[in-house]
């Protein structure tokens, strides 16, 4: 199993009524523990526990305890002889109100309420033979995000299979685009307000007889998508609904052309209003354009979840390339002003392409880089509250797969915003909100070849 396919199933696992007897076999399998093993330790016979609970030898020592006492029952279960013989490197006890682990290898431990134990399902990545735990811990929220658009991904095929046609297969892609944008923009203050798109999709589609199926629910997100490409004084006459005057017009054309949307069942309607209970802010431009790729890409939907670029493998490119001469000319310009302005108004006219982007990782990662630079010079130069000379016109690439190419100016723009909270602040970014950036083709590559590449940035 990869990690996407063990969050879904850890997920799943929360959701059902807590049974102690069965609970630790149904968490070993959503860790791909296969029928036969786990029918040897029901039967004993490679169930070393002696705390009544189950005891996978080298990996994992889980007990349910009685309500209330779950940290004792960890306590215990570190402590026990057949812990240290087994060589368990994870204990867990839980009573189906609490869930409490610790990692004996480094010390980490997990304390949660029950339901929210899927939110570190990241922690036990060992468990399932998977050794690059860090970059997968650091990537949770991604993965746990990458699984949710899949189902609903895939849900809506079923229901719409002329979405998955070459003829509809770029509406579909660029829909997928437009939900993601939504989301990390209601979690953002980009839109007008905490879970605005959510919200209204939950509110709206809940109205008329045919509710309780969610088969209005295609036209009130199309209804929002029309509005978030009309400006406000064009909107009546444009005939938008005033239920959608809420949301501001996000220029560059993410949102114009078709807004045709697939149509939805209870169920798909369900996965949407799932993703958009996500913490949308935790979103890491670095490696979830890769990610959400693989949702689209029959070819590599096999391998979801696997697709994790080594951050430190495209810095190994990056620096050398360019970054490690920057760093030098900032650590010798120490303090000088007009060395300091130099360097910046340098940096201002680099261009990054990348000729096989992909979904952007190594466009991200060096934008990301240069404002760290960038924000570096401005606090010695007394200037930290200064907008970007680092405009998203300098990163620019190729890609033949229209959603990866989609994803990438998607995730330039997300890492702009962040990058503009982090080294100017929240109050600050919100000015410079991302109501920009997102046009096609716009002088880079001819239309025919249904390519693009980098994006267009700066505010409206």
């Amino acid at each position: 199993m990869n990690a996407v396919e063990i969050e879904q199933a850890i997920s799943d696992l929360a959701l059902q009524p807590f049974d102690p007897a069965e609970f630790a076999y149904a968490f070993l399998e959503a860790f791909g523990n296969k029928a036969t093993t786990l029918k040897r330790l029901r039967a004993g016979a490679s169930n070393k526990s002696d705390l009544g609970g189950v005891l996978q030898t080298n990996n994992i020592h889980i007990a349910t305890a009685e309500a209330g006492a779950v940290t004792p029952m960890l306590a215990a279960l570190k402590a026990s002889p057949a812990t240290t013989r087994a060589k368990a490197r994870f204990i867990l006890a839980t009573d189906g109100d609490s869930f409490e682990a610790e990692d004996l290898d480094t010390g980490e431990t997990v304390a949660c309420h029950y339901p929210d134990f899927p939110d570190h399902f990241g922690f036990f990545l060992p468990l399932a033979g998977i050794t690059t735990v860090k970059q997968l811990r650091d990537s949770s929220f991604d993965i746990r995000a990458t699984s949710r658009l899949n189902r609903l991904y895939l849900e809506l095929l079923k229901d719409n299979p002329d979405w998955g046609t070459a003829t509809l297969r770029h509406a579909m892609n660029h829909f997928m685009a437009r939900l993601i944008f939504c989301f990390f923009a209601e979690d953002t203050d980009i839109l007008n307000g905490n879970n605005l798109f959510t919200d209204t999709v939950t509110q709206m589609s809940a109205r008329g007889a045919s509710s309780h199926k969610g088969e209005n629910t295609h036209e009130v997100i199309s209804e929002i998508f029309r509005a978030m490409n009309t400006e406000q004084t064009q909107r009546t006459q444009a005939g938008i609904a005033r239920w959608a005057d809420a949301f501001p017009c996000v220029n560059g054309g993410l949102f114009s052309g078709n807004t045709a949307v697939p149509r939805f069942s209870k169920i798909s309607r369900s996965y949407l209003l799932h993703i958009g209970a996500l913490d949308w802010t935790q979103i890491n431009p670095d490696i979830f354009g890769s990610m959400i790729q693989a949702v689209a890409d029959e070819d590599e939907r096999s391998a979801l979840g696997m697709h994790y670029t080594s951050v430190p493998n495209i810095l190994k490119v990056l620096n050398p390339l360019f970054l490690d001469d920057l760093r030098d000319r900032l650590a010798e310009a120490g303090d000088n002003a007009r060395k300091l302005l130099n360097l910046r108004n340098r940096m201002a006219r680099i261009r990054v392409f990348d000729p096989a982007c992909g979904s952007g990782n190594f466009l991200v990662i060096a934008y990301k880089q240069m404002r760290d630079i960038e924000a570096e010079i401005n606090q010695r130069r007394g200037e930290p509250e200064r907008p970007t000379d680092i405009p998203l016109t300098n990163f620019r690439g190729i890609e033949l797969r229209n959603f990866s190419a989609e994803i990438a100016r998607l995730a330039l723009i997300i890492a702009e915003y962040q990058c503009n909270v982090q080294h100017r602040g929240k109050q600050l970014a919100f000015v410079a909100r991302l109501t920009c950036s997102l046009p096609r083709n716009e002088g880079f590559l001819p239309r025919q070849l249904d390519v693009y590449a980098g994006v267009r940035g700066g505010v409206v």
